[in-house]
């Protein structure tokens, strides 16, 4: 499993983390109103005491209240979105599997949709929506007992059964919701956007985010050793089940995260894990941390296109799905030699 770029992973990270940090402050300076790259970081720092000299209010309004909760959701939901669809593949050897296998997607949609048909609270869809998508990989892992020590297969099966349930309980949903008013914000919701994310949530997420993703990227030398198969992987003491039941938690927590703050944004959980594959190989140990930086970066910028490409804001996810398509069927054509690289 060798670097494709002939970089030390040391390297690689620094550089990615480097973009990462440039795109978050030119992002802070597109808008509306534009504000110069180091002018904003100026503008934060004199706010936070950091440097002496007075504020422009409504630059920091602008600042503090729409664009630094925004930019912070996308890098937070790039970063998890990716490094959980990167682990899904490692565990289960296929790099066609993205987050939603286990179907946390699809309870996490009926969840949202659940909320907005019965409350006008926004607590009330993100609270459902998380239990919903947890609720539908603990149904997955239940349908697997017993059997997924003999056949990861089944767990896959498990998933399908219930992404297919939550789908149909979601169609009931657009069903009897009113067409005026519950039904164009469950569509809308559906197609994911960070136009309205809650900046006091965003907020107490973040050190909880922060630590699936952490614990994700130490298990890097844990899915090398579970690619080369459950009794090469126990000779070199690994704890097979518990192991793969942390990845399995850990990255559904993740995913299930995503939905509650952004909606349904699909394909950077299947697309960034190939794109990295493909740039720096298959080594997850620094699979795992790429993904997570490049996908933080990417959906930055896919964020930024959505609410400056027009007057009116694109759903972020009909432009991951739109970006997303074709690079993928680039990747594809490259899968096996990343794989194998």
């Amino acid at each position: 499993m060798t670097n494709s770029l002939s970089l030390s992973p040391s390297i690689v990270l620094v550089l990615l983390s480097f973009l990462l940090g440039a795109s978050a402050l030119f992002s802070l300076s597109l808008g509306r109103f534009d504000f110069a790259p180091l002018g904003s970081m100026q503008e934060l720092f004199i706010h936070w005491g950091w440097l002496e000299g007075e504020t422009n209010p409504m630059m920091t309004s602008i600042l503090l209240d729409v664009r630094l909760p925004r930019i912070l959701a996308a890098i937070l939901i790039g970063a998890a979105l990716a490094i959980s669809g990167a682990a899904f593949q490692a565990l289960f050897m296929n790099p066609l599997v993205s987050p939603g296998i286990l179907g946390v997607l699809s309870g996490a949609a009926f969840g949202a949709s659940l909320g907005i048909l019965l409350s006008d609270e926004i607590w009330v869809m993100q609270l459902l929506t998380f239990v919903f998508g947890l609720l539908a990989v603990a149904i997955a892992l239940l349908l697997a007992k017993g059997e997924l020590k003999q056949n990861m297969i089944i767990l896959v099966l498990g998933g399908m059964i219930t992404g297919a349930l939550f789908g149909a309980f979601l169609s009931i949903i657009k069903y009897v919701a009113d067409p005026y008013s519950k039904l164009p914000a469950i569509t809308y919701w559906l197609m994911g956007s960070l136009a309205n994310v809650n900046g006091e949530l965003l907020y107490w997420l973040v050190p909880f985010v922060l630590t699936g993703i952490v614990i994700l990227t130490m298990q890097g030398h844990v899915l090398n050793a579970l690619s080369l198969g459950d009794d090469e992987a126990k000779t070199l003491g690994i704890s097979v089940e518990k192991k793969r039941m942390l990845v399995i938690v850990v990255a559904t927590f993740l995913s299930a995260v995503t939905v509650t703050l952004g909606g349904m944004i699909g394909w950077v959980g299947l697309v960034i894990p190939h794109i990295v594959r493909l740039l720096f190989g298959a080594d997850n140990r620094l699979l795992l941390p790429a993904s997570a930086l490049l996908g933080a970066i990417y959906l930055l910028w896919v964020d930024n296109l959505a609410r400056m490409v027009t007057s009116i804001e694109i759903p972020i996810g009909i432009l991951t799905a739109l970006i997303g398509l074709p690079v993928f069927a680039w990747a594809l054509k490259n899968a096996k030699k990343g794989w194998h690289s």
